[in-house]
């Protein structure tokens, strides 16, 4: 799996890169297609926007976008958006296939 962090109109500090890098790296637990993880960094006056987008095999690209005032807590708050819409799409996946159970 291939996780990028790159900042939009600015650097990303080891510290936020390799963070967001540990926290994406759980997101493959909760849907086992994931391929790639792409997480972008931005500032918007004072407030820091933080993107993640997750690409799956066979299904539409998931994303999540949270602004607020540090990035770390963006991050926190993305891994557990991403986890809800994984969750979701898998058990979405697997009842269509075994509607009986």
């Amino acid at each position: 799996m291939q996780i990028s962090v790159t900042g939009r109109h600015g650097d990303v500090t080891d510290r936020i890169k390799e963070y967001a890098e540990e926290k994406a790296a759980r997101l493959p637990r909760y849907y086992d297609r994931v391929h790639a993880i792409e997480v972008v960094l931005d500032h918007e006056g004072d407030q820091t926007v933080v993107e993640m987008i997750v690409k799956a095999a066979g299904t539409q690209d998931f994303i999540a976008r949270e602004v607020g005032p540090e990035a770390l807590s963006c991050i926190d708050l993305l891994v557990d958006k991403l986890e809800r819409q994984l969750t979701k799409h898998k058990e979405k996946f697997r009842n269509r296939k075994h509607p009986g159970k």
